[in-house]
């Protein structure tokens, strides 16, 4: 039945966001040509995000019905802004579980049925933003920097729910895009998509085989001869790959999966030399990330 989905799904294309009328727009929503993307974009502005935002379907009484396990969203926090994003997902036993991502959010919080994960906004490769080492979380989560880059970011629905809920991901009810954000697309899809490698790349360190594959060009971002997309741009994979434990906040990942995939089928790690700047973000990071410790009771021998 989801076969039309398949490879992947485009859905601002497919639901024709543009026309409003499987869509739904409220407060300040514009378009315009944005000069890095040289493209068309959505821009969301105002100060109150439940008053300024795009939501799909149009009403709450109708779902998406999409079912890739993967959810891209192609976007760029406005600087010295929040955000705040909705996903309500449906699991197998019929349960919407509402997903919240912001820049706003101070710390994971869950309950049964809502998941709200701080986002943590990076900055242009080389600024002082980046380069500089952060005292405390408070330090990192808060408004984007005036340098923050267009993003990928790549949820993986089926993951967050098992880990976090332990329930069983069954389709994406509705999305909701609240100010301060500006919006290329949405998008959905079963294969891992690397905007860094290349077609030709592709076919020849056979990434396939491993579920990998390059960015489809309807979602891909320009980049300039010579030039690499991760130095201009970022990606996102929240949980990332290999994480066995939760994380409690969505953050740039260290490198592209084909670069992670690399370093574990040849089994070559690089050597890189960081400065201490950077090793103490490095390492802070780590901290805010590493989930919390639980003491679990030991039941009695009988």
């Amino acid at each position: 039945a989801a076969v039309w989905q398949k490879p992947y799904l485009n859905v601002f294309k497919h639901f024709r966001v543009d026309e409003w009328r499987r869509s739904a727009k409220e407060g300040d929503v514009t378009t315009f040509m944005d000069k890095t993307l040289k493209g068309t974009v959505y821009r969301i502005r105002g100060s109150i995000p439940a008053s300024n935002y795009i939501q799909l379907p149009k009403t709450s009484a109708q779902s998406l019905g999409l079912v890739g396990r993967y959810l891209y969203l192609l976007f760029r926090p406005m600087p010295n802004k929040y955000f705040v994003v909705h996903l309500d997902v449906s699991t197998e036993d019929n349960q919407v579980v509402r997903i919240s991502f912001s820049n706003l959010f101070k710390e994971f919080k869950s309950t049964a049925t809502w998941l709200q994960f701080p986002f943590i906004c990076g900055a242009s490769k080389g600024s002082v933003y980046e380069g500089t080492a952060k005292s405390s979380k408070q330090d990192l989560v808060g408004v984007a920097p005036a340098n923050v880059r267009w993003t990928c970011l790549v949820l993986d629905l089926q993951y967050i729910l098992s880990m976090y809920l332990n329930r069983r991901y069954s389709h994406l009810k509705s999305v909701k895009l609240c100010s301060n954000l500006l919006v290329k697309n949405l998008c959905t899809s079963d294969l891992l998509f690397d905007p860094g490698v290349t077609f030709s790349e592709a076919r020849q360190s056979n990434l396939a085989c491993h579920g990998l594959s390059p960015m489809p060009r309807e979602m891909a971002f320009p980049v300039p001869k010579g030039e690499k997309w991760h130095d201009r741009y970022d990606y996102i994979r929240f949980p990332s790959d290999g994480s066995k434990l939760p994380y409690d906040s969505i953050q740039k990942s260290c490198c592209s999966p084909a670069a992670a995939l690399e370093d574990t089928v040849h089994e070559l790690p690089q050597l890189v030399t960081l400065t201490k700047a950077v090793r103490d973000r490095l390492s802070l990071v780590q901290q805010i990330t590493s989930p919390k410790a639980v003491s679990i009771p030991q039941k009695e021998s009988a």
